[in-house]
This record gives C-alpha cells, sequence and structure tokens, in this order.
C-alpha cells in the first residue's frame, strides 16, 4: 500500500464520520496495485458471482463479488481497516441504543456472520462505462451488519474516466434528503455509514438514515473495489 493505515489520522476519520456519515484515506493505495486490482475483473477464476445491475434495478453496469480466499491485498485491507473502524462502530451502537458489539479481529466478527449462515464474502469490484450508474442503496446482506463500510477507486479521474461522482444521501426526521458528493482521486479510500449513524439532537442522539450511489458516467471506464466486513447469506 502506498501508506500503511497507521500513517492515517484515525481521530480526523472518526470526526469526519460523526460530522458527515463519511471520511476519505488519501492515496492509501499505489496507482499500480489500483491497476493490479482492477485487471482481476476479466478472470472469473477470483468471483463467485456476477451482477449486472440493470436486469436487477440497481442501475446500469455491472459487477462481480469475490469468492474466498480474496486476493491477499483485499484480504489485508478488509482486517487492518476493520480493526481501526470497530471502536468506532461500537461507540455509534451505544450511543444509538443498539446492544451489539463488535469484536476487535475481523476474524472473530466473521466467526459470527459464519454461525448466523452469513458465509459467502462481500467484497466486490465494480466496473462502469460510459452512461453508466449506480441507484442510491445500502449494503445489507442479512442480520448482521457491520455499520461502517469502505470504497476504494482504483481508476483516475480525468484520465480514465469523467463523471462517476461517489454519493451519499442522508434522511433526517421530518427534514428532505441531503446529498453529498465525495470527491476521490485513484487509491483514495472513502469510509461511510451502511445504513444509518448517530447524530446529536436537542432532544437526545437520534438515528440518521442513510444510502450511497455512484452519478452517471460521462466518458472512459470506471473500476471500484468495495470493501463490506460482514459475509452474506
Amino acid at each position: 500500500m502506498a501508506k500503511t493505515l497507521q500513517q492515517s489520522d484515525w481521530s480526523r476519520v472518526a470526526d469526519d464520520l460523526a460530522a458527515r456519515g463519511s471520511a476519505v484515506i488519501e492515496r492509501l493505495v499505489s496507482p499500480q496495485e489500483c491497476r493490479a486490482l482492477a485487471a482481476l475483473y476479466p478472470d472469473d477464476a477470483h468471483f463467485r458471482s456476477h451482477v449486472v445491475m440493470r436486469r436487477h434495478g440497481f442501475g446500469e453496469g455491472e459487477y462481480k463479488y469475490f469468492a474466498y480466499p480474496l486476493p491477499p491485498l483485499i484480504a489485508g485491507l478488509r482486517t487492518a481497516l476493520y480493526a481501526k473502524l470497530a471502536p468506532i462502530a461500537n461507540d455509534w451502537n451505544a450511543r444509538m441504543g443498539i446492544a451489539t458489539r463488535y469484536p476487535e479481529r475481523h476474524a472473530d466478527f466473521l466467526t459470527r456472520c459464519h454461525d448466523a449462515g452469513q458465509r459467502r464474502p462481500t467484497p466486490l469490484l465494480l466496473q462502469y462505462q460510459a452512461g453508466d450508474y449506480n441507484c442510491l442503496h445500502q449494503d445489507l446482506y442479512g442480520e448482521l451488519a457491520f455499520p461502517l463500510q469502505a470504497t476504494l477507486l482504483l481508476s483516475a479521474p480525468g484520465e480514465d474516466f469523467a463523471g462517476g461522482e461517489f454519493v451519499i444521501t442522508e434522511q433526517r426526521p421530518r427534514m428532505q434528503s441531503r446529498a453529498d458528493v465525495v470527491p476521490l482521486a485513484q487509491g483514495d479510500v472513502v469510509i461511510f455509514a451502511v445504513h444509518h449513524r448517530p447524530v446529536a439532537g436537542t432532544r437526545g442522539t437520534y438515528r440518521v438514515n442513510l444510502r450511497h450511489g455512484v452519478s452517471r458516467l460521462r466518458a472512459g471506464q470506471r473500476h471500484t473495489l468495495g470493501i463490506i466486513f460482514h459475509d452474506a447469506k
């Protein structure tokens, strides 16, 4: 990786997540590593399934879920990011009055998932062509869901593609939805809320519902890696 997660400012990440529901770690992965991950897409030996978004009403574009064992870089990112995010997730649940707490080690959380029948890996590689987009959605694959996830941009904006911005919307109670476009460069990771996050109000903490998606790609080709920490049924 271009820099280690230990070098990242995790206090800033926690503050950004608390303020907006998303946080960006810049240049976490090198351009060479990004290109190597994107180059995996045509080789079905790495994947357990292939989804064409149009067939399911998800948008336009396609993605593939990785099979176990995950490629080493992806497995390493998933494990290392989880260890940094678990304390934030536990703090969020405490503030929202949710009893669930997450173990320090990702392997222990996956054991919980597998014991609950969620055994299929969820990291995925997404591919967009000009005109493609991803509808607003939430990545929930069973009763067990880690409240944070990550997306790594593998392509270079302005060189490989145009458009295709990462978008998050937030719906607060009795208010209109708010949209946030998160600018990313190649190798950047955006961490964001899967489902909801805590917000401090005048009457205490309440939950805000979030969805994420990708705006229409105007030109070129865009690849991203999605890192979801819970497994699927």
